[in-house]
């Protein structure tokens, strides 16, 4: 019963300080967020996908209020992850401002991955222009 209601939780809430977004919320919590934007497309069987959740659950601990950290499951969010020509998982969104600053692709360490938030997400590289990220 525990782990149920603990399934569930998840399903609505995403893993811990992540938001789980799905096609009908994705324009809403992403292209629409104050804040930037690390989108997490993955899937529940996926290994690398797994590797790497405790370092974005970190992550979005640490970042609580300057990024938010949002996951998309592509089994259960079939246009977005079409919409954004995700093929390969896990992949990872930088959305700033409804525009896509950049993408990257695999499990990446934890130190790369701060290195990446830095180099999307600086004030400096926001004025460098994107790629608009709504579908």
């Amino acid at each position: 019963m525990g782990d149920e209601l603990e399934r569930r939780v998840t399903n609505l809430t995403g893993r811990a300080g992540m938001v789980r977004v799905d096609d009908t919320t994705f324009e809403a919590e992403v292209i629409r967020s104050a804040l930037p934007v690390v989108v997490d497309f993955y899937a529940d069987w996926c290994a690398p996908c797994r590797m790497i959740e405790p370092t974005l659950r970190d992550l979005a601990s640490r970042l609580s209020g300057r990024v938010k950290f949002a996951q998309v499951n592509v089994d259960e969010a079939e246009v977005t992850t079409r919409s954004f020509g995700i093929h390969a998982i896990p992949t990872y969104l930088f959305v700033e401002s409804g525009t896509e600053r950049g993408r990257e692709v695999g499990a990446i360490d934890p130190v790369a991955f701060r290195a990446i938030l830095k180099r999307y997400f600086a004030k400096g590289s926001a004025a460098s222009g994107g790629t608009p990220a709504s579908r």
